[in-house]
């Protein structure tokens, strides 16, 4: 389970925004002052939608997590059938071997 947010999501909306539509840009510290937020998650906040607007590629949009995040729940389950069938497979041939003592 996630952790909960500390800061509201339309906080975090609208000081993306700030930072975004403001010439010139405004220096992150005193802005998330004046927002009453960390200055971190602020900046953090402001790459992730950089990222998303495809102005950066040194981190994953917001949406790519999801996306690798399915084929990598595939690949776990076929996995696991993978070897079901192989367990089941041994077996069955060993029941069918004759010259297996029982």
């Amino acid at each position: 389970m996630a952790a909960p947010r500390r800061y509201p999501v339309e906080l975090r909306d609208r000081a993306v925004r700030m930072y975004r539509t403001s010439e010139p840009k405004p220096q992150i510290k005193p802005l998330a002052v004046e927002l009453g937020v960390h200055p971190e998650a602020l900046r953090t906040w402001i790459r992730q939608a950089e990222a998303d607007a495809g102005e950066h590629d040194d981190r994953l949009t917001t949406a790519e997590p999801e996306e690798l995040s399915a084929p990598r729940k595939e690949n776990t389950q076929l996995k696991r059938a993978n070897e079901v069938l192989r367990t089941a497979s041994a077996l069955f041939a060993a029941q069918l071997d004759p010259t297996r003592p029982r």
